[in-house]
């Protein structure tokens, strides 16, 4: 990934995928998984109904803004799963479940499908193709639409100067209005918090004071709790002249990296993974990956995610492809005497 390239992540997609990931892991793969996601003390059970809890409170917080929340699970028909795993999917999770044929294209048309469905048509394609090895695939979706509580007026967009790190200026459209703002700054950054609908949900931005590549190194947990906790702090919100450029661009990212530096170890691990609680296959996770989309405009924002959890086997029961140059041998097998012995580049016939 380019360092000055735009990028978007959900973290609530992420984390309700992998907390769908949760239920099937057992042992090790569990605690892993469990303390990155911050869940220590908490049964699995007392999870599930914090996520439930979650989900009500914020698709109930404000009518004014559009927000949906989708799960799914698509495993391939011949892989068997475990019912109390699929159970659970369905009543925690509300999940779609469906065996597809995975050697079929109409298994990766019905996938993103399901994506495309659940992000407005935002997002159209999660997955290119299905891995031979692939068995299950687990899905979140998150949709979200808000007017700004306070919009920009269109006739005051118009062309303006950017400048990016390296230090050329583009001329974008920029947005300008007058508008009420709580406005906090660090010793790093300046921040203010644009609210949408009824001021429930809001988008915080944050100007570095140096360069964006300076600051990324030191915006951590901490330093976003300093800027949340100053807006909070915070009574009444001051008018001020915003001028902002309208952004609009989609992002794909694997996560396995990320995940595995946060903790996340053993599932990634063919032969450490423990998933036993969704099969008693020998099975791992392959990648978990999320596609992103955002439109920010004089309107409001309109944004989502889709987060991709594949799991394999670990050794394909009944298959061995060799598609790639190999070595072949001959022998005799009691006294294993090597009769012929050679490799094979190109196969002639």
């Amino acid at each position: 990934m380019q360092e000055d390239a735009n990028l978007m992540l959900s973290p609530l997609s992420a984390s309700t995928a992998l907390t769908m990931l949760l239920n099937g892991c057992n042992a090790q793969t569990y605690d892993q998984i469990r303390d990155m996601l911050g869940y220590e003390g908490l049964t699995m059970e007392e999870i599930n109904t914090t996520y439930q809890s979650l989900v009500t409170q914020l698709l109930e917080v404000d009518p004014e803004v559009e927000l949906a929340l989708a799960n799914a699970v698509w495993y391939r028909q011949d892989f068997e799963v475990k019912p109390p795993f699929l159970d659970v999917m369905h009543q925690s999770f509300n999940a779609e479940i469906a065996a597809l044929d995975f050697f079929s294209p109409s298994a990766l048309e019905t996938i993103n499908g399901w994506a495309s469905d659940n992000t407005n048509g935002k997002i159209k394609e999660v997955l290119k193709e299905i891995s031979p090895d692939a068995v299950m695939f687990l899905q979140n979706a998150l949709y979200f639409k808000g007017n700004w509580t306070y919009k920009f007026k269109k006739d005051q967009t118009a062309d303006a100067p950017f400048y990016p790190a390296n230090g050329y200026s583009v001329n974008v459209k920029m947005m300008r209005s007058l508008i009420p703002v709580k406005m906090v700054s660090t010793g790093m950054a300046d921040a203010i918090e644009l609210p949408y609908g009824q001021q429930n949900f809001s988008m915080v931005v944050i100007v570095p004071k140096n360069s964006l590549g300076n600051y990324l190194p030191e915006f951590d947990g901490g330093e976003w709790a300093v800027i949340v906790d100053a807006i909070d702090s915070m009574t009444e919100p001051a008018e001020t002249e915003i001028i902002m450029p309208k952004f609009k661009f989609e992002y794909e990212k694997v996560l396995n990296d990320q995940l595995q530096a946060m903790g996340m170890l053993d599932a990634f691990s063919p032969g450490m993974a423990d998933l036993s609680g969704i099969s008693d296959a020998s099975i791992f996770v392959s990648f978990v990956k999320q596609n992103t989309f955002v439109d920010v405009n004089e309107e409001g924002t309109e944004a989502a995610a889709v987060t991709t959890i594949g799991i394999e086997y670990t050794s394909m029961p009944g298959i061995f492809t060799i598609d790639k140059p190999f070595i072949f041998a001959i022998r005799e097998r009691m006294t294993n005497s090597l009769l012929f012995i050679g490799k094979v580049e190109v196969p002639e016939i």
